[in-house]
């Protein structure tokens, strides 16, 4: 009886585990989560497949990251609280090299955003479409995006493992 008890519990947190590792609630102070990312693809949800083509025009869907863990930011230029971010999403790359990075810019000018991704260490991929303006895209319709900067964090199978206007929820969700 004893051992049946002690194998009912291990199997009883082994599940619990498992649960709280696919849909963790990652909470920090001043959480702009509940205002500006109730829109989002939920954690658990297939990720929206894109069409979607870098700067020197070739052409990316999110099939061509599967099998990686997949850190996505939408973000632009002209945006003042994307580029406060930089530097800390430019540490969170170096000290996860495993998971792959791109960005999903709302800038029009190509040029522009070639040019600031190389003078600030953004050396991963960029991608647009169409260097269209935020609204008219359908890629921030299909992920719910309605403030930048998001970030997504996908699994290596397609799934939505975060969804985040706050760096910083990435950053613990990679450090855990």
């Amino acid at each position: 009886m004893k051992k049946m008890l002690l194998l009912a519990a291990v199997a009883f947190a082994a599940l619990s585990c498992g649960t709280r590792t696919r849909n963790v609630e990652i909470t920090v102070p001043d959480d702009l989560d509940p205002e500006y990312a109730v829109n989002l693809v939920k954690a658990g949800e297939k990720a929206p497949d894109f069409v979607l083509t870098d700067l020197d025009g070739k052409t990316y869907t999110l099939k061509d990251f599967k099998g990686k863990t997949l850190v996505v930011d939408f973000w632009a230029t002209w945006c003042p609280d994307c580029r406060k971010e930089i530097d800390d999403l430019v540490r969170i790359r170096k000290e996860h090299p495993e998971v792959e990075f791109v960005g999903i810019s709302f800038d029009t000018d190509a040029e522009q955003l070639r040019t600031y991704a190389q003078e600030h260490g953004m050396d991963w991929l960029q991608l647009s479409e169409g260097f269209k303006k935020w609204k008219e895209t359908q890629v921030s319709e299909a992920y719910g995006v309605k403030w930048i900067p998001t970030k997504y964090i996908i699994s290596p199978k397609g799934k939505v493992l975060l969804s985040t206007v706050m760096t910083e929820k990435v950053e613990i969700f990679l450090n855990r």
